[in-house]
């Protein structure tokens, strides 16, 4: 996955940045470099992904100007061969390295050229000034604070900065910072015209560009493997990529061992495509004992993000110690495409729409940032081809009446798109979605809940609350949470906006439990 870390000034405590640097070794386990350029510092861990050799070590420079890059640059090859025309030369087959000469020949303008999930920061040697920017829906994490000398510092993780920064912000996605401000580059979430073709038209349209955006993220010069929960999302990329490859694909599914839901049907998923399937199992203890950590490694107190990641970090842990596998794909980034239980309560479809954008604007604090830490955590790189940047703009700007659930089945373009391409069983194309937190087995929430309920008494509940302002607890469970988190993140819970939960502006999803198995409608998701 990589981490990297810019000191974007002089520094006069090299030893405190390095401490806070050190705390993502896992992201980037193969190297390490603290470079100075004369300014401030750049410093990067490497997880070797593409351009395994030694050349493909970050800082890269040229000419004095320097750049780290923690990302994916798809369809790099012909930017560089374009580069390669206007004198430039390469040192490795890193995509990385084309950054330096692009900011050369485009400047600023780069940003919204690339095709990638990515965060970077560039020194330029010339104009002697940083520049730093995140793609556009904030799949690659960086945060930025300020020292107790006004210099701005830039981190992969926020646990990089505590300790050096007062205040931990994340980088807004989208946006490029250059001479003392942050410039969006990039609203992925404004549409300046919907599209209005038929239902058959737009289907075809998302099963291509779904299908597009799977295969570049099977580039990868280290093997690939894929979570499989048997839902939908996961389904279909894991059968897209086992069509796409020569030999069987890796997948893996976990599950509570007495009650998961999912994995009956990613075994039969996995069946049908022929992949190499692995089955990983946890107890209570697992759950219960792995949450502080869990929580330290998320750096959130949102009660969805935290159910969600306790299966995703021990099946990433168990990827990590088992197998040779580098990169994780996964299926985030579709529910606020295409809908979840609650959009089913939406009043109308500009409301649909305009909640869509919203979570589409904050993924970067809510499922994206799960699906980064559980898999970095674990030397793993995370890529999400539902976070395609041609196929969110796409499905963005499709009219979103044809979105509202009008059909008896949510996600029904989704559905129909890959009806009748044989890609999976028709059980599974059609199946009713279930919670992932839901999904490993309502046993897993109902223990958390339970264990919540040991920790404080009514009237400790009662005052524990009062001690947060922002995003205040409303149960015993997010109380724990937020606990554990100012344990590791004092002060710092204006990082994370709010919790993520349904809109409880809409009838029916006025609730105080964020999972969908509370809402009226979750029928037979949870069989």
């Amino acid at each position: 996955m990589c981490s990297v870390m810019g000191y974007l000034g002089i520094c006069n405590d090299m030893e405190l940045f390095k401490e806070g640097f050190s705390k993502t070794e896992s992201r980037g386990p193969d190297d390490s470099r603290i470079t100075d350029t004369g300014s401030g510092l750049l410093a990067f861990h490497r997880l070797a992904v593409m351009g395994l050799t030694e050349e493909g070590m970050q800082p890269f420079e040229l000419d004095g100007s320097y750049a780290v890059c923690n990302g994916e640059i798809y369809g790099f090859e012909k930017l560089r061969e374009e580069l390669k025309k206007k004198g430039y030369s390469f040192k490795s087959d890193s995509d990385c390295e084309i950054l330096l000469p692009m900011y050369r020949e485009y400047g600023t303008d780069m940003f919204s050229m690339l095709d990638a999930e990515f965060v970077c920061i560039i020194y330029d040697k010339e104009k002697d000034e940083f520049i730093a920017a995140r793609d556009p829906i904030g799949i690659r994490p960086m945060y930025f604070g300020y020292d107790k000398n006004g210099v701005l510092v830039l981190a992969s993780e926020p646990k990089n900065l505590t300790g050096l920064c007062k205040k931990i912000m994340p980088f807004p996605p989208g946006h490029y910072y250059k001479d003392g401000k942050f410039t969006c580059y990039c609203d992925i979430t404004k549409v300046d015209s919907f599209i209005h073709d038929d239902l058959e038209a737009v289907c075809k349209n998302i099963h291509d560009k779904l299908t597009e955006g799977v295969k570049k993220r099977l580039v990868s010069d280290s093997k690939v493997g894929f979570l499989l929960s048997g839902g939908l999302d996961s389904s279909l990329v894991c059968a897209i990529a086992a069509r796409e490859q020569d030999t069987p694909i890796r997948t893996f599914a976990i599950g509570m061992s007495e009650d998961a839901i999912d994995l009956k049907y990613a075994r039969e998923v996995a069946d049908f495509i022929g992949s190499r399937h692995t089955e990983v199992y946890m107890t209570p203890e697992d759950v219960i004992g792995s949450l502080e950590s869990v929580i330290e490694l998320l750096g959130t107190f949102d009660i969805t993000t935290i159910r969600a990641s306790i299966g995703m970090y021990h099946v990433c842990k168990a990827i990590h110690e088992n197998t040779d596998i580098r990169v994780i794909l996964t299926g985030e980034i579709s529910d606020e495409l295409f809908g979840y239980k609650y959009t089913d309560f939406a009043p109308s479809a500009e409301a649909f729409e305009e909640e869509s954008q919203k979570r589409i604007r904050e993924l970067h604090m809510y499922d994206v940032l799960r699906a980064d830490r559980c898999i970095s955590v674990n030397s793993l790189e995370a890529r999400v081809p539902f976070g395609d940047l041609d196929f969110v703009k796409y499905v963005l700007a499709v009219d979103p009446e044809l979105k509202l659930n009008k059909y008896g089945k949510g996600k029904y373009l989704l559905r129909h798109a890959f009806e009748g391409d044989g890609l999976l069983p028709e059980d599974i194309l059609w199946r009713e979605k279930a919670a992932f937190s839901d999904a490993v087995g309502h046993s897993m929430v109902d223990y958390l809940k339970e264990y919540a309920e040991t920790r404080y008494s009514d009237e400790e509940f009662s005052e524990g609350i009062k001690k947060y302002d922002h995003a205040r607890p409303f149960t015993k469970e997010s109380l724990l949470y937020r606990d554990i988190f100012e344990k590791y993140y004092p002060g710092q819970s204006e990082m994370i906006a709010d919790f993520w939960m349904p809109n409880r502006s809409w009838e029916g999803c006025n609730v105080d439990d964020p999972s969908a198995r509370v809402l009226s409608n979750y029928g037979d998701s949870g069989k």
